[in-house]
């Protein structure tokens, strides 16, 4: 049995009031468990105030809703997207300000350069029943801007502080790289010579929260902003892990829960939805974007 693909479905119920006695035994348990203890500390966040630095006349119609909204003109269509500026503020702003050339960035030549950063890339990752991603400057995925920035998560709000792990499907992974790490496993061989030991230290670790778990794993969440989750037309940061943010974003085809607390979510697909499906049909990299553009309709 492969212990690093296998899901627990065993649950944990306590039931009865708390007598002192349950009280005594509890307070043995946690000295006992190592994994009985909370962890996770928020990060400290404060927002910024998103600056369009230029406005640009809107080349479709807007919803009358007021907010920021970007329009991705593709060789497939165009894509209208909503941008969460006060719940992903620093995500939003960089990518409004990679989109109208008002940012620095490095590529592998070591040469700043400052020009609208998306308009000829390609969608160069694209997945039937998943998303498709862009953003790479190289086309490969393997690109950045030549910088990265933290995630703008807040966990609970996605009410992974309430979610046990193991009682998650979509998480079990990540419980098994957590205990996997803490006993120095490094392969399947040795996770079946300790098979006893990792068995017990996953049902020990099991009624720990998704966001414990994450956060030993070393993702970093705030209890400011309301993140959003990562649903059908969502546009969301591409990363290499926690805090690994730069130019890459990915647009959900279909709801993907298991991306909840790993990714930020900055916007959400409000006209053009079937272009997504476009350019998936159209395969990896055979779309390019022609142009992004930024349209401010906020209250003011």
């Amino acid at each position: 049995m492969n212990y690093w693909n296998i899901k627990s479905r065993s649950k944990l119920r306590i039931t009865g009031s708390l007598t002192w006695f349950t009280i005594l035994l509890f307070s043995f348990a946690c000295k006992a468990n190592p994994y009985a203890e909370q962890r996770y500390v928020p990060e400290a966040y404060s927002p910024v105030e998103v600056v369009v630095r230029k406005e640009e006349k809107p080349r479709t119609a807007l919803p009358e809703k007021p907010a920021i909204y970007a329009l991705i003109e593709t060789t497939q269509g165009s894509m209208l997207f909503e941008l969460y500026d006060k719940d992903a503020s620093k995500t939003v702003q960089n990518f409004i300000d990679l989109a109208q050339g008002e940012k620095e960035f490095t590529l592998r030549n070591g040469q700043p350069q400052k020009r609208p950063f998306y308009d000829g890339l390609a969608f160069h990752r694209v997945i039937e029943g998943f998303m498709i991603q862009g953003g790479c400057p190289y086309g490969d995925g393997s690109g950045t801007p030549g910088y990265r920035f933290a995630d703008e998560i807040n966990a609970a709000s996605l009410g992974l502080d309430q979610m046990k792990i193991g009682q998650s499907q979509y998480y079990t992974g990540y419980l098994y790289r957590y205990i996997g790490g803490e006993l120095g496993i490094r392969s399947q061989r040795e996770a079946d010579e300790r098979r006893e030991e990792l068995e017990s230290n996953l049902e020990k670790a099991k009624n720990l929260s998704v966001m414990e778990i994450l956060y030993r794993l070393g993702y970093r969440y705030n209890n400011v902003v309301k993140s959003k989750k990562a649903i059908k037309g969502a546009l969301a940061m591409a990363n290499a892990g926690p805090n690994t943010n730069g130019s890459q974003f990915f647009i959900n085809q279909v709801d993907t829960p298991h991306l909840d607390g790993l990714h930020t979510v900055f916007g959400q697909i409000v006209q053009g939805s079937e272009v997504v499906d476009k350019i998936i049909a159209s395969g990896n990299g055979k779309t390019t974007i022609r142009k992004v553009s930024i349209y401010d309709k906020r209250t003011k």
